[in-house]
């Protein structure tokens, strides 16, 4: 995999470039079609039961509001996945555009890493587990972990990006030029 994205370097380029817009496009289909609407909602928190049976049917404002996340999902998916495939096209030999690019992506999503994942889907996620299963977790399903461990982890490797970690910058932390206004 050659990496005419210096700006994304390594792991973050595979982190950031694939696995996690995969991460937020292939949720909508599931909601959307198979396996549905009614699973994802019933996965948000897992039973401690296993063989608990889960709803078939949802009220049909449940439904809509779920499609309707689908759709967020699909869009910071694609957004992203499309957004640093321009800055590596567009910029292939100016890696300072490459980096604005990137940080101006990387700093939209780490906002919403902390406001909306962090605070809501986090804690809401935590609080609303039960309690048998709360700090078990062994015992999370996949929708948990994304709504957990996954957007606490990538919030973690978005700030590492921001610090330099692993990778060299080109214009996050850099030095400019004082400009002096003459009168």
């Amino acid at each position: 995999m050659s990496n005419h994205l210096q700006a994304l370097p390594g792991f973050y380029k595979l982190l950031f470039f694939y696995l996690e817009p995969a991460s937020a496009i292939i949720p909508a289909p599931m909601i959307w079609l198979w396996p549905g609407a009614a699973w994802f909602h019933h996965e948000q928190i897992p039973h401690s039961n296993p063989s608990f049976p889960a709803s078939e049917s949802l009220d049909p404002r449940t439904a809509v509001a779920l499609w309707q996340l689908g759709n967020c999902y699909m869009l910071v998916g694609l957004i992203v996945s499309l957004v640093f495939r321009v800055a590596e096209d567009a910029f292939r030999d100016n890696p300072v555009a490459q980096e604005r690019i990137v940080g101006a992506t990387l700093t939209a999503m780490a906002i919403t890493d902390l406001l909306l994942h962090k605070i809501h889907s986090v804690l809401s996620s935590l609080i609303g587990l039960p309690t048998d299963i709360r700090y078990d977790i062994f015992s999370w399903n996949g929708i948990t972990h994304g709504n957990i461990t996954f957007t606490t982890f990538v919030f973690c490797v978005r700030l590492a990006w921001f610090m330099g970690v692993g990778r060299r910058r080109f214009y996050y932390g850099q030095r400019r030029p004082v400009r002096v206004i003459k009168a």
